[in-house]
């Protein structure tokens, strides 16, 4: 499961500037690009059923999901767009959904065959 929400994330995440509006904020625009191309690559790198490459321990995978996750959420006070009302309840909504699919997958490692 946690592997189709990764790919269904890096499929929607560089996308929602238009989606949700805020493609005139450029730190916002650039930032849901990374973040969703980021998940594309870790996830592909990701030693699990899911995975392409098979090279990252699925326990660093769930530590780079939240740790992405929490930056999300603060970026609009990092980066500064916290008054773009569209940018900053995307990537708050973006960082929520992250951090809500890595707190709740089990952190077992895979079979070594995977």
């Amino acid at each position: 499961m946690h592997g189709a929400i990764d790919y269904l994330y890096s499929a929607i995440v560089p996308f929602m500037p238009e989606i949700a509006g805020y493609s005139d904020e450029e730190k916002a625009k650039l930032l849901s690009r990374i973040l969703g191309g980021g998940a594309f690559a870790y996830s592909a790198l990701t030693k699990s059923e899911w995975g392409i490459f098979k090279l990252l321990p699925f326990k660093a995978h769930l530590v780079i999901d939240l740790g992405v996750s929490l930056f999300a959420l603060g970026s609009p006070w990092i980066l500064g767009f916290s008054k773009n009302k569209a940018a900053r309840n995307a990537l708050i909504a973006i960082g929520a959904a992250g951090l809500t699919a890595s707190l709740l997958t089990q952190n077992k490692e895979m079979d070594k065959d995977v």
